[in-house]
């Protein structure tokens, strides 16, 4: 009799530094939804009927790790849904793929493809799994054991000056790449670098989709008193004409029509778990 379940599950407490949470979706219904840039990384593994995203042509592969994106996506299935996802920090992948993560850039990559025994026996176990907080368990113990492994004192290093400038861009999108790259003690060209590698988009790139998240918890929260130029100057956009074509350009709709479709939701600027 299942129809939709949706669950969160918080991380452990050793790895809420790179994690922000899990989540279990299970249905029986078809599912037709629009998803929009959320400026975190994901690995995604279906248990049964992968996602398919008419954007790409194509579905999810069964055990998809997903990078950042900057357009929106409709995804569509007939029924028999059940997906565990891990929603990383916005810098934290790397830490667990030994890859730059702008390779992932609008990219849904099969983990198969990748070269990463480890991860792959991770996917069979979950896939083979019926017990879903026996799953959470099971990805936990991979990603602690790949920070006791491979994390090295560098990348942790650099892991925290992004975060620092992630923290920034939270209280400031607007914020210059110059003084951002000053928060992390970099150079710009080399803040650049550093920051493609661990984000897998460029400072304004990213700065742009934590603009247009920050406008979507402000309409969350506020949308039957909505005035788009205060929201636009809080958001850090120029004018309010510039919000409306940034925000369709995310989402696909402007502002108000988006509140005839659905109740804008922040991914980045709500943490369910």
């Amino acid at each position: 009799m299942l129809q939709e379940n949706f669950k969160f599950y918080k991380p452990c407490k050793e790895l809420q530094p790179y994690v922000r949470y899990y989540w279990v979706f299970k249905s029986n219904q078809p599912l037709n939804t629009l998803t929009f840039p959320i400026g975190c990384p994901q690995i995604i593994f279906h248990k049964q009927t992968p996602l398919y995203i008419p954007e790409l042509g194509t579905a999810q592969p069964e055990f998809t790790i997903s990078g950042q994106v900057n357009y929106p996506s409709h995804l569509y299935t007939n029924g028999n849904v059940e997906m565990i996802v891990v929603v990383f920090q916005p810098y934290a992948l790397k830490a667990f793929l030994n890859l730059p993560i702008s390779l992932l850039h609008n990219q849904e990559v099969s983990g198969y493809d990748l070269e990463n025994k480890h991860l792959k026996q991770l996917a069979a176990q979950i896939l083979d799994c019926e017990n879903t907080s026996l799953c959470i368990s099971l990805i936990e113990q991979w990603l602690l054991s790949q920070i006791a492994d491979t994390l090295t004192s560098k990348t942790t290093y650099n892991i925290q000056r992004i975060a620092f400038v992630i923290k920034q861009l939270f209280v400031m999108p607007a914020t210059s790449v110059t003084e951002l790259a000053s928060i992390a003690c970099l150079g710009k060209k080399q803040f650049e670098r550093l920051f493609n590698e661990l984000i897998g988009a460029n400072p304004k790139e990213y700065a742009r989709i934590v603009r247009f998240q920050k406008s979507l918890k402000l309409l969350q929260h506020d949308f039957e008193n909505i005035n788009l130029a205060q929201l636009a100057y809080q958001c850090g956009y120029a004018d309010q004409s510039h919000f409306i074509r940034e925000f369709k350009q995310f989402s696909g709709y402007t502002p108000l029509a988006l509140l005839n479709v659905c109740e804008p939701y922040s991914d980045l600027f709500n943490n369910p778990a």
